[in-house]
């Protein structure tokens, strides 16, 4: 509601303005409810790719739908956050308990969970992601695994290697990954999982340069010339 807002008040200044909604988040059933998540940041990678490239905006809003299109993400919660204006956790969770299907400011879940291992967890949540877009084996992903803000890196790494090994079970080729915190909820230890399906388009705007905190790409990096 906010962003269409600012994109009336824009346009009525004479500003050219547009606006895409993400919603990738699978653990709500009703595509009109989904929150946006992860895949927010590789909208925001592709299509400012696109714009450093000088595209119109009517293309740059087709190339950020695309991304939508075509990337999902669920995340789950180990222990909740506390957010500064409330001063206590967003919800409870008893000690052999998980939050699965959580938002990114400190939101509860869909369903509350039993504790179970990292490679269960990575099965769970890949075939949501996988039986909502529709993947198909062969078909070419970019991998991001993150924690919600308080999950150490040795954790991230172990259930990266896990989702890692699922998704290639199931006969998807990985292009590539990002492994780290690119949209946290503070202290929430937990973890994320988004899957983009990829075209020559995506990966080259993908791998385009950029330098940001959470972002850091230097393209494609050439072969040596044997002589």
């Amino acid at each position: 509601m906010n962003f269409t807002a600012a994109a009336k008040m824009a346009q009525a200044q004479g500003i050219k303005a547009d606006y895409v909604i993400v919603n990738d988040d699978v653990s709500i059933a009703e595509k009109g409810n989904r929150r946006g998540t992860t895949i927010t940041v590789l909208v925001h990678k592709i299509a400012g790719a696109a714009a450093e490239e000088g595209w119109t905006l009517p293309e740059v809003k087709r190339v950020a739908q695309k991304v939508i299109d075509n990337g999902r993400d669920i995340g789950i919660a180990l222990t909740p956050c506390s957010v500064p204006a409330a001063g206590k956790p967003t919800f409870e969770l008893g000690p052999d308990e998980i939050e699965f299907g959580i938002g990114i400011h400190g939101e509860p879940g869909v369903q509350r969970m039993k504790y179970m291992t990292s490679s269960e967890l990575a099965k769970i949540m890949v075939d949501k992601i996988v039986d909502d877009l529709k993947l198909q084996k062969g078909d070419e992903i970019f991998l991001v695994v993150q924690g919600t803000g308080g999950t150490p890196y040795m954790e991230k790494f172990v259930f990266y290697r896990d989702v890692r090994k699922y998704v290639e079970s199931l006969g998807f080729k990985v292009f590539g990954s990002w492994i780290g915190e690119f949209m946290t909820s503070l202290e929430m230890q937990g973890g994320r999982v988004a899957i983009l399906r990829l075209d020559e388009e995506l990966k080259r705007l993908l791998m385009a340069p950029a330098y940001t905190i959470a972002i850091r790409t230097i393209g494609p990096i050439p072969l040596p010339v044997v002589t």
